[in-house]
């Protein structure tokens, strides 16, 4: 490998992804809500508390839905679409939390500071779980 080159990562590395909507309670809570149902509705995922003020490394009030990859490609480009002028963190889970927020995300919107400083750099990769949402409507 040349000089100053990083290793190819797999893509395997990825258990799962996590998309964190943020709001402001007082302003845009209605729409946040509204947007978790439209996701519920049609994708089959595992959406989170929802959370009225900061949590961890968020610097927003937010909620998290979490999903394995085979729901990226209809999910993330979706969030796209319908986000509402919502911001959207969207990162895989490996087992490296840090990096997986800070270095290897994607924003949806205006990207929102987070306080890394909180994120482990090693951990057990998250899976997203068996779905708490049975969708009913085509994306």
């Amino acid at each position: 490998m040349p000089d100053g080159a990083t290793a190819i990562r797999k893509v395997g590395e990825i258990a799962s992804y996590h998309a964190h909507v943020y709001f402001r309670p007082d302003i845009d809570k209605e729409a946040a809500l509204s947007l978790r149902e439209a996701v519920g509705a049609r994708f089959p995922v595992r959406l989170g508390t929802v959370w009225d003020r900061p949590v961890g490394p968020h610097s927003r009030a937010m909620f998290q839905i979490a999903f394995p990859p085979a729901v990226f490609a209809g999910l993330v480009p979706w969030l796209m679409l319908n986000h509402g002028g919502l911001s959207i963190l969207v990162h895989p889970n490996t087992t490296n939390p840090r990096r997986d927020h800070l270095s290897d995300a994607a924003w949806i919107g205006e990207p929102l500071p987070l306080s890394g400083e909180v994120l482990p750099e090693a951990q057990e990769a998250d899976l997203a779980g068996p779905a708490n949402t049975l969708p009913n409507v085509e994306p």
